[in-house]
Order: C-alpha cells, then structure tokens, then sequence
C-alpha cells in the first residue's frame, strides 16, 4: 500500500469503533504488511518526521489493529510491532502535555494531554496474549493509536484550546496556527 491508501479527515471510519479480530491469520498478517507499507511510504515523503505508528482504521480497515515503530529514534530502522485487540488495563502516572501529529490530519499539530504511564494488554502476530508496561513517548503513540479503534482523533482531546494547535515550517520546526483562522472554522476536523 502507499501513502494515498491512508484515509485523512473528513474521512467518516475515523470516527467508527473498529472491529475486535477474532481469528489472528494470514488476513490479520497481510493486513499489517499493508499498514506498514503505507506507513513507510508516507514516511518517505516526509523529511522531518517519522512514521510512528497506525491504525488499520487509517487504511480504511475498521479491525483493532496497530503497529508501533520498534524504534523512534532511527528513521533508518522501520521495524514495527503488531499489536492486535490492544486495550489500555491501567493507566499510570501524571497527565503531561505534548506535540502529537496524524498521518489522519493532514499538516495539524496538537499539544495533547496523555497519560505518562499506561499498562498494555493485547495478542502478537503469532495469536499470543502480551502484557506490558509503556511510559513516555510509547506510553502516548499507544493511546493515540487505541484511540483510532475506538473512534477518536487526537484533536478531539484539545478541540476547544485555541493554543495547542500547530503547524510545521519548511525547515520542520513546529508554529502555532491561528485558532480562529484554521481549526476552529475548519469543518472537516469535526463531525
């Protein structure tokens, strides 16, 4: 799959629950090489930014399925994990504040609040029940991408805070958008 096979607002499915994947097959494991095709295509078209994780939701596939890059910090390594039926047991910590993007929302940028700390049960590729604990920068990508199953985008989390929205410059540095200007007007953000 390539870049233009990830579905962006107004797009409806983004805001549908996705369906629990009952049998973890071939089906299950094509669609994942398909996620991360399309997440890597996008990510090549992109020279400041990486491709941190999707949901099958962002392919138009409504299956609660997401893949998490194994590693943020090399964009040279593209490795991602599958994590299928993936569910938040506990959540941890404090809520903290920062930037979040979307493959789903095109050149909008959001000061999100998450959790700092969260616990994770979901099944592998290989039909097995994990349980683990994330914190940090995963702890956020998880929540964000669990949020995608169940209906949500990350700018529902600050619709109304006219200073958490950004944008990014040509040289990939991150610049507030005018509230009244570009989100608050803009009808495909919102249903």
């Amino acid at each position: 799959m390539k870049k233009e096979d990830i579905i962006t607002l107004p797009q409806a499915h983004l805001r549908q629950k996705s369906t629990r994947v009952r049998v973890v097959g071939d089906e299950v494991s094509a669609l994942i090489d398909d996620m991360t095709s399309a997440a890597l295509d996008w990510e090549d078209s992109r020279p400041h930014e990486i491709s941190a994780a999707l949901a099958a939701v962002q392919i138009d596939r409504l299956e609660r399925v997401i893949i998490v890059r194994s590693d943020f910090d090399d964009k040279a390594a593209r490795e991602f994990t599958a994590l299928i039926n993936p569910e938040i047991v506990k959540y941890e910590g404090e809520i903290t504040y920062d930037y979040e993007g979307c493959l789903s929302v095109s050149n909008i940028y959001g000061k999100v609040p998450r959790y700092n700390k969260v616990r994770v049960k979901a099944i592998n590729e290989a039909g097995e029940e994990v349980r683990f604990k994330a914190d940090g920068f995963l702890a956020r990508v998880i929540q964000h991408e669990i949020d995608h199953t169940n209906g949500i985008v990350f700018i529902d989390h600050i619709r109304e805070k006219p200073d958490a929205f950004y944008t990014l410059d040509e040289k990939g540095e991150l610049q507030p958008l005018d509230y009244d200007e570009h989100i608050k007007t803009n009808s495909i953000l919102w249903d």
